[in-house]
This record gives structure tokens, C-alpha cells and sequence, in this order.
């Protein structure tokens, strides 16, 4: 009952300035700092219904009243960044982002500094909080956007989103290996050039993970045409840094599923460049049997230890008998 309160008062104010009547200049003197803050607090409703309807609401504020927008732009960041570090619930996320993201596309290149201060001290680190979940897929629009409003964000970009890999929580591995597909599916082959050594050696170990969703999603990059192409480019580059994880899991994975998918990646590396693979294939072999030996040495060297503490022990009690 209370929500269809609310929604009549949201609908008129929503209707009053889509009228084609409307003139903000007339509208100033009551939407103000104050308004816009009472709107931007109702966005901790647990209702999505209401909060869908003051994102629409705000949307149309930034977009009548240019005197707002820094002010509007500010106090989300600052619900943000209080989310962030301050651990302060906040059930809107979402619908600011889908804001945002709006937002964002409109942003005139080059970009300003405010705005680039944002992307790297709001929406990178929003990444951290465990609720991710609820609004990834906004937030990562958000990044795309930026990413491809200027491409030489994309470097600090990914190497900022690898600072926060996650090492125990499966399924924010799973939406960020999401995240960066759609970032590469938009790169531009010389930013793409910078960033694939640390972007690989990253999923090296994300195709190599135990859980098998993760190391699915990470090999599905392969199925991307215009990856692959990016790939195929670099593939001297990439092949040595991906070789001996493919190599393993092809040998004792646990999931079928992962271990055929295995094979058709190495099978396109291997039409790729043959002779690098047999190279590779030759280089990883000799390099096994090389730790086989030393594991073989260091095992044989702790018998040595061992059968020598036993000797010494008994040479010991041997000793306290006769003096005794």
C-alpha cells in the first residue's frame, strides 16, 4: 500500500517535468541541493519497484537542471565511496550505476580529470565489496564505457582490476573473467599489446583452477573471434605463458568437460604456429624430467639423513646401556 503512495507522488513529478510545459528556470527555486538530496536518500529502499522509479526520476533531474549535475555526480560518489570503505549499506548501487552508465556515454573527449579520478578511485575499487554480485553488470558497462570513450584507460584499467583478483571467491572470478571479455572485445590491438602479460599470466591461473566454472569461463575466451584474432597476433608472446597450464590440465584435470576444451585450445595453437608448439611441447617435457631428478635427488638425499639420525640414535642408546 505504501509503494502505490509513493509511486502516484513519483509518477506526477515524473510526468510534470516530461510535460513539454515544463521550464527548469521556473522549477529552480524548489528543486534544489536540499530536493536532490531527499531523492538520493529514498534510493535505500528495499523495494525495487521504488527504486526503479527514483532512478528514472533522478535521470530526468541531471538532465533538466545542468546546475545539478557536479552536485548530483558528487553525492554519488560519495554514497560510493562510503559503501566502499565505510562498509555503509546502501541498496541503490545499482540503479546509480545504470545512472551513471547514461552518464557516462555522454562525456565529452578528451576526458576530464574528475572523471578519470573516478574511474580509478570509485569504480575500480567498487569492485572489492562482497555484494558485487548485485550490481556487476552495471558496473562493468560503466568501465566499458570509459574504456572505450578513451583507450588509454584500458592499461591502468586491467591492471587495476588484477590488483583485486580474488583468491578464494569462485564466482567473483567467474563475473570479473566476464567483465574482462567485454573489455577486450572492444581493445584496440595497441593497447591490447600492453596489457598481455599480466592479462594472460592471469588466466593461465584461472584456467588451471580446481574450480571447474572458473577454468570453463576462462577458456571460453577462445571462442571469441575477434580475441582470437588479437591472440593469433601475439601468439609467441602468449603461447609460452599459457603452454605448461593447458599442458597439465590436458594430462590429470579431474572435469572431462575442461580437459576437451583443453584440447581444442591447443589444437588452435597448434595451427597456429607448429613449430613454436613443438618447441614448446619439447622445452616442457625436458623441464619435467629435470624436476622428476631433483625431486628423485632430494627424496634420495632425506633417506641419506634419515638412515644416518637412525644410526646415530641407536649408537646413542647403545651408549647409556654400557654406562649404565
Amino acid at each position: 500500500k505504501q509503494w502505490y503512495q509513493r509511486r502516484v507522488r513519483d509518477e506526477y513529478f515524473l510526468r510534470f517535468m516530461e510535460s513539454a510545459d515544463f521550464q527548469p528556470s521556473l522549477c529552480k527555486k524548489y528543486c534544489d541541493l536540499k530536493f536532490v538530496l531527499q531523492i538520493m536518500a529514498l534510493f535505500n529502499s528495499e523495494d525495487p519497484r521504488e527504486r526503479d522509479m527514483l532512478k528514472t526520476l533522478l535521470h530526468r533531474i541531471y538532465g533538466k537542471f545542468l546546475g545539478l549535475r557536479s552536485f548530483i555526480r558528487k553525492n554519488i560518489n560519495y554514497i560510493f565511496l562510503r559503501y566502499i570503505y565505510e562498509g555503509e549499506n546502501c541498496n541503490g548501487i545499482a540503479e546509480f550505476l545504470e545512472i551513471l552508465g547514461s552518464i557516462i556515454n555522454g562525456f565529452a573527449v578528451p576526458l576530464k580529470q574528475e572523471h578519470r579520478l573516478f574511474l580509478f578511485k570509485v569504480l575500480i575499487p567498487l569492485h572489492k565489496p562482497r555484494g558485487i554480485a548485485t550490481y556487476h553488470a552495471q558496473l562493468a558497462y560503466c568501465i566499458v564505457q570509459f574504456v572505450e570513450k578513451d583507450p588509454s584507460l584500458t592499461e591502468p584499467t586491467i591492471l587495476g582490476l588484477l590488483k583485486l583478483w580474488p583468491k578464494t571467491n569462485s564466482a567473483k572470478e567467474v563475473m570479473l573473467l566476464g567483465e574482462f571479455e567485454e573489455v577486450l572485445d572492444i581493445i584496440e590491438p595497441a593497447q591490447f599489446k600492453k596489457i598481455i602479460i599480466p592479462l594472460f599470466k592471469m588466466l593461465a591461473k584461472a584456467v588451471s583452477s580446481p574450480q571447474f566454472q572458473v577454468a570453463e569461463r576462462a577458456l571460453y575466451f577462445w571462442n571469441n573471434e575477434y580475441i582470437m584474432s588479437l591472440i593469433e597476433e601475439h601468439c609467441r608472446i602468449i603461447m609460452p605463458i599459457m603452454f605448461p597450464a593447458l599442458y597439465l590440465i590436458s594430462k590429470d584435470h579431474w572435469n572431462q568437460t575442461i580437459v576437451a576444451l583443453v584440447y581444442n585450445v591447443m589444437k588452435t595453437f597448434m595451427e597456429m604456429n607448429n613449430q613454436l608448439f613443438d618447441e614448446l611441447t619439447l622445452s616442457f617435457k625436458a623441464e619435467r624430467q629435470k624436476e622428476k631428478r631433483k625431486e628423485a635427488h632430494r627424496e634420495e638425499a632425506w633417506k641419506k639423513v634419515q638412515k644416518r639420525a637412525i644410526e646415530a640414535s641407536n649408537v646413542n642408546a647403545n651408549n647409556k646401556q654400557n654406562i649404565g
